[in-house]
């Protein structure tokens, strides 16, 4: 399978030394440049982590819609949006114009979110789960009524006292396709077998809420399995995206060393709000070791897609450097050739 390559930026920034990215600023205008740089390099995607309450990127759609008109190509996206913040009609309707301003290149993530800093964040915002729904269910309910309202479902009624008239209202714009380029973050092999029946992609995450006690790759090669086999069993006329993240260090020069050498190269195994977790390795090394270690990963194999990480905070020369080297020592091991 040809794969497609793009980078996940968290967006930080900090005012400490050694920072390229002093303020909120400069961590959205940096990202707008690292994506004209990635689709300069053959890049397929440029996609940010949405936090709140952080000192990291928050509101996706006004830094979407600045990538999608300065670049041409190079497909824009999230990984994820905690949809139990969002107003999913609010939401459709600026999903819409960004897509609509890219010409049609969002790739949207969408999720439950994962563990945060702030107490009860979503209700702060004003969305207060009901007597006996959980966050995650919140979530799920939400990105269904997103989903009905990107379909052109009727959300709304006329008011017969000004129009004459009574009937259905869908939200505007309407932004064709992109339906079908809406992804689930799953952290479990249920989460994404319920991605599977109501038919959206599948970003599995780099932290899975479950631990078998098998390495991460094959933890997630087999929830990928689950999913395409929901995915055949829901009959769904088209085939689906699976994409994975991973943390990719090449170091190349001394300067990477510095950085990178110390970095643990095994899954991480702990307790995540009380349940057993495992998180993905970072892959950090000669470039030409990280790429036999991708290649034999069962994961890697398994996806379409493939989301490397940046250290964001080290400047857009920097991370466009990583990404040089990913297209050409890295990711054609793993199946990707440029566009």
């Amino acid at each position: 399978m040809k794969k497609k390559i793009g980078f996940l930026s968290f967006g930080h920034w900090r005012n400490a030394a050694g920072s390229q990215t002093r303020t909120a600023g400069d961590s959205l205008l940096q990202t707008i440049e690292l994506a004209e740089a990635a689709e300069e390099l053959g890049v397929d995607g440029a996609f940010v982590r949405v936090h709140h309450f952080e000192r990291q990127l928050a509101s996706p759609f006004p830094l979407l819609a600045a990538i999608g008109a300065r670049t041409s190509r190079i497909e824009i996206g999230t990984g994820v949006i905690d949809m139990r913040y969002e107003n999913p009609l609010y939401m459709a309707e600026e999903a819409a114009a960004a897509d609509l301003i890219s010409g049609g290149r969002l790739q949207l993530g969408v999720s439950r979110g994962s563990p945060e800093s702030a107490l009860r964040g979503s209700e702060v915002f004003g969305y207060v789960p009901p007597e006996g729904v959980s966050a995650a269910d919140l979530a799920r309910s939400k990105t269904e009524i997103f989903l009905d309202a990107i379909s052109g479902a009727a959300v709304a009624q006329t008011d017969p006292a000004r129009t004459g008239v009574s009937g259905g209202l869908a939200v505007q714009p309407q932004a064709p396709g992109l339906r079908e380029r809406i992804w689930w973050g799953a952290g479990t092999r249920a989460t994404a077998q319920w991605a599977a029946g109501i038919g959206v992609n599948l970003q599995s995450s780099t932290l899975l809420t479950e631990d078998t006690g098998v390495p991460f790759d094959e933890l997630q090669a087999e929830q990928i399995e689950l999913y395409r086999s929901a995915w055949a069993e829901a009959g769904h006329d088209r085939e689906p995206r699976v994409s994975v993240s991973r943390s990719v260090l090449p170091i190349t020069e001394e300067i990477d060393r510095i950085y990178f050498g110390g970095q643990e190269n095994e899954d991480q195994v702990g307790l995540l709000e009380g349940v057993r977790s495992r998180f993905g390795r970072t892959y950090a090394g000669e470039p030409d070791r990280i790429a036999a270690e991708l290649a034999a990963d069962a994961a890697v194999r398994a996806s379409d897609t493939i989301l490397f990480t940046v250290p964001n905070q080290l400047g857009v020369a920097y991370n466009a450097r990583i990404l040089e080297t990913i297209t050409k020592h890295i990711a054609p091991a793993i199946g990707w050739s440029p566009a």
